[in-house]
């Protein structure tokens, strides 16, 4: 059987399971929704054109000159499957006008099939001002041209300073965007950065599971975007769309039910959450939990996953703790649910099995406790082996093997005994 077979299946066993149970329908992913079935990839690009931009110093021309030169190379490079728009911020000449200038960003081409001659006049005629940098309101109006469809959606953001208008601050902007769950990632390009802009345009990257990178030139300019664009459509390929729950922080009773599928949630400092699974005998529950590590947090930290039974007996349970910066930290288990006699297992005979994610990071200066850090979860159910469900009956097959082993080793240590006494005998006859 294929995997996108086994997943259909596994689905309507669920959907049937819930049923039995005379419960809510189990929220799952869309079995139909794999590789090469997803929505096409939406980039909107986003240029700063705020006054700096006109500095002499990337690889011997102005910023921004080196910024339109990249861009006529990327447009030219663009995948026939990306939709692509372009947005621009720090435009206009409000002089010394912040409320004015910090409302500045506008549009030049919608997410869609990119024209590509209109989109290249378009860029041409921008001329850098010394208007001022609302990256953040920026990145808000970017989410809104790429609509809130479901697919893989990206920002990549160009800019040689800081965020000069805050609030927002583009850091909380990100962070916002990621928790609305729409598969959101901002990438950052820092043009001949300095340390606080690097700072900033790490945070929002990490914020979405972006990346950030740095240009000194219109070549390297080029080179990344070209990049960014080309992952947002391998990404788009494979790319499983998770599906938006809220675990329940108050126990299992409140959970929402789950059936097989990719879910994201979002999981504040040192809380739990709770999930619930309906499982058949004979089946094997699989779960991992990711939490994404998207603000400054202590350097020691550890996830926890653990099935619980409906009256609270812990049935399985798996913690991986790291320390120091990674960008996300996971645990996984499996539980198989015991299949007592011949008898194929019915939806009435199915049981709940209550999963909780717990987390133990501490914030670090400055860190946000809302919104939570990003939690992807990931539930399969498959048909347990011979071997999972003997171990799950009982003491399982190693104690049989220790007992034979100790059985052999006794049996040895009496002949080697006697062997030893004869050879005494027959020593002490001579």
């Amino acid at each position: 059987m294929t995997s996108k077979k086994r997943r259909i299946a596994a689905g309507l066993g669920a959907l049937l399971v819930a049923a039995a149970l005379g419960g809510a329908t189990p929220a799952a992913a869309d079995p139909d929704n794999g590789p090469g079935t997803a929505p096409p990839p939406k980039v909107d690009l986003v240029l700063d054109l705020s006054g700096s931009m006109n500095q002499n110093d990337a690889g011997g021309e102005t910023r921004i000159a080196a910024a339109k030169k990249a861009f006529n190379e990327i447009l030219d490079a663009l995948p026939d499957e990306a939709l692509v728009g372009l947005r621009v911020l720090g435009q206009g000449n409000p002089g010394n006008n912040k409320a004015a200038g910090c409302q500045e960003t506008a549009q030049l081409a919608p997410v869609g099939k990119p024209d590509k001659a209109a989109m290249k006049t378009a860029v041409a005629a921008q001329r850098p001002t010394t208007g001022w940098t609302p990256i953040g309101l920026a990145l808000n109006k970017a989410a809104e041209d790429l609509g809130k469809e479901q697919g893989s959606r990206r920002i990549i953001l160009i800019t040689d300073g800081e965020d000069s208008c805050a609030p927002p601050d583009p850091c909380e902007v990100a962070r916002q965007l990621a928790a609305q769950g729409l598969n959101l990632v901002i990438d950052t390009l820092g043009l001949v950065p300095d340390d606080k802009t690097r700072k900033q345009l790490t945070c929002i990257a990490n914020a979405t599971g972006g990346t950030y990178t740095s240009a000194n030139n219109a070549q390297e300019l080029s080179e990344r975007v070209t990049q960014l664009v080309d992952r947002a459509v391998e990404k788009a390929e494979e790319v499983t769309i998770p599906t938006a729950v809220h675990g329940s922080p108050n126990g299992c009773a409140d959970a929402p039910l789950l059936g097989p599928g990719v879910y994201n949630d979002r999981e504040e400092f040192e809380q739990h959450l709770w999930y619930k699974v309906p499982q058949l005998p004979g089946q094997e529950l699989r779960a991992s939990a990711t939490v994404g590590i998207d603000r400054n947090v202590a350097r020691d930290y550890d996830v926890t996953i653990t099935a619980v039974s409906e009256d609270g007996r812990d049935l399985a349970r798996h913690t991986d703790a790291g320390s120091g910066r990674m960008d996300g930290q996971s645990a996984g288990l499996r539980y198989s649910l015991p299949q007592k006699g011949g008898d194929q297992p019915e939806p009435k005979d199915a049981r709940i099995t209550c999963l909780m994610v717990s987390t133990a990071f501490h914030g670090g200066p400055g860190a946000a406790q809302s919104p939570g850090m990003p939690v992807e979860l990931l539930v399969d159910l498959v048909r347990a082996s011979d071997a999972q469900a003997a171990d799950t009956h009982g003491l399982g097959r190693g104690w049989i093997f220790l007992g034979v082993l100790a059985g052999v080793g006794l049996v040895a240590g009496l002949l080697f005994g006697w062997i030893v006494r004869l050879f005494a005998g027959m020593r002490r006859a001579v």
